[in-house]
């Protein structure tokens, strides 16, 4: 195998990975929204802790097909175990309800998009784990009701 089957292969095992930890995590905590809320962005933040900056500029110098990859398998997890997590949330008064959870997910997914890759996270010297973070910052503080943000 060459260098780019091994970091698709390094990528998908992340991945899986990922899907694994938001699996659990929505599972293990199905009526506590501030519980699995905390777990989710442990996990995500763990998850995205192990990606190094020289791998993050080898993959948008080297590799910019392969991320798109990562970019695909990254949207269908975030609407998958997220998406069902805001709906959730709307039910539970944890997420308002005046905003279709559906269009929280497709904000979020377009904030993922234009600011998780490579380029950009070389353009603005962050590591994907800081610029996760904030995404989430904004997204959920704008989409918890007062209830959701007393976590």
């Amino acid at each position: 195998p060459g260098k780019f089957d091994l970091l698709e292969a390094v990528l998908a095992d992340k991945l899986t990975g990922v899907e694994m930890t938001l699996r659990e995590v929505t599972r293990a905590h199905p009526n506590d929204f501030s519980a699995t809320l905390r777990e989710l962005l442990a996990g995500t933040r763990r998850e995205l802790d192990e990606i190094k900056p020289p791998f993050v500029r080898d993959m948008r110098q080297k590799a910019p097909e392969v991320f798109k990859l990562v970019e695909r398998r990254r949207a269908a997890l975030i609407q998958r175990y997220i998406g069902k997590f805001f709906v959730q949330g709307q039910r539970t008064g944890m997420v308002r309800k005046d905003v279709p959870a559906n269009l929280i997910i497709e904000i979020l997914l377009a904030m993922v998009q234009a600011i998780m890759n490579p380029p950009k996270m070389e353009e603005l010297g962050m590591m994907p784990k800081e610029g996760f973070t904030g995404i989430l910052k904004i997204v959920l503080e704008g989409a918890l009701t007062p209830k959701g943000r007393k976590m």
